[in-house]
């Protein structure tokens, strides 16, 4: 599911021609009567699935509408959705804080992109195998094959974990892969180990009862406990239509928090929504995103400024930046409702 970080460059050529098609703002057009509600385009990152579950039920169920807000969902473009919101082409989408590197590396962010909510309060990704493979440590990838989406930075995590409990990372396999159905990958011995988000693709293996290993990230070391996903927001939008930042967001977390307490019906949502998906795991992954959204957090959405920064201090210390990114850059709080 990652994507080549490179892409992120087209978005510096197409800011300049996304704002200034923009306009006046959002805020300045409803004030003069020439939109009922004011347009929002939210981009996904990828197809839907129970990561974006808030935003479905914000829709269906007219937070958006009372918030005076018409937004359309879209599908993220082949440059992804950080180029799309740094744009201007769409005022908010979904990332992930290790894809914001290259926006934020340098004195000056690179594109004009802030994370302004993160969906789940933790990083649930990490490595799924076969149980039968017996990898249920990250020393025990040696020997093994990956499948990579040969990114710099998700190598250095890797290697980092392994090299914690004293492996030797040079002995695993990396085999170029981009793996849509890990259950079946594993099951074919199309590769021995693949970094997955546990919310889908390992409630999809509880589901087929597919005996797995797995192992969080989080778990080896506190600096990958980061934030994947969040939303982030065109800078400009935000600076310029402050409140109907504040009412997008404020509809969000409602829907989310909706999601949160009714998660059966939040799964019909979004299934209503999207009939193409699979029913069954998107049910079961939304009872287990229950707890994950907001966790032990004060509430949904809000970024603990301590682990936004460990993860870049990484990033830093490894050198996988162009830049040493600085602390404290690339996400507020300050659009999220008031508790």
């Amino acid at each position: 599911m990652k994507r080549k970080l490179t892409a992120m460059l087209i978005a510096i050529c197409m800011m300049v021609f996304g704002l200034a098609a923009c306009g006046g703002s959002a805020e300045e057009n409803d004030a003069n009567g020439t939109a009922d509600a004011t347009a929002i385009t939210f981009v996904l990152d990828w197809t839907p699935n129970t990561n974006h579950t808030g935003i479905y039920v914000a829709d269906a169920l007219g937070y958006f509408d009372e918030a005076g807000l018409k937004v359309e969902i879209v599908q993220p473009p082949d440059d992804g959705a950080e180029a799309m919101v740094a744009s201007g082409q769409a005022q908010f989408g979904v990332s992930f804080q290790d894809y914001l590197v290259p926006a934020l590396a340098g004195p000056e962010k690179t594109m004009p992109i802030t994370a302004v909510a993160a969906i789940l309060q933790h990083n649930i990704s990490g490595i799924m195998s076969a149980k039968e493979k017996g990898i249920d440590s990250p020393k025990k990838m040696e020997g093994h094959s990956y499948a990579t989406w040969e990114l710099p930075i998700e190598q250095a995590i890797i290697k980092r974990c392994v090299e914690a409990e004293g492996g030797d990372f040079s002995s695993i396999e990396m085999l170029p892969e981009t793996i849509d159905d890990e259950v079946t990958a594993l099951k074919s011995d199309q590769v021995d180990c693949i970094w997955v988000y546990y919310g889908w693709a390992g409630i999809n293996a509880e589901i087929k009862d597919f005996a797995i290993n797995y192992f969080a990230f989080k778990d080896i070391d506190p600096a990958f406990d980061y934030y994947s996903p969040v939303i982030i927001a065109n800078d400009a939008f935000l600076a310029d239509n402050p409140d109907t930042a504040k009412a997008f967001l404020a509809a969000v977390a409602k829907g989310y928090e909706y999601a949160i307490e009714n998660p059966e019906e939040a799964a019909e949502i979004l299934i209503d929504a999207n009939p193409e998906i699979d029913a069954d795991l998107v049910k079961a992954s939304q009872n287990y995103l229950a707890d994950q959204y907001q966790a032990e957090a004060a509430q949904w959405g809000v970024f603990d400024a301590e682990r936004w920064n460990g993860f870049y201090e990484f990033i830093n210390k490894e050198g996988l930046a162009e830049q040493e990114i600085p602390m404290d850059v690339g996400f507020t709080n300050d659009y999220l409702p008031e508790k």
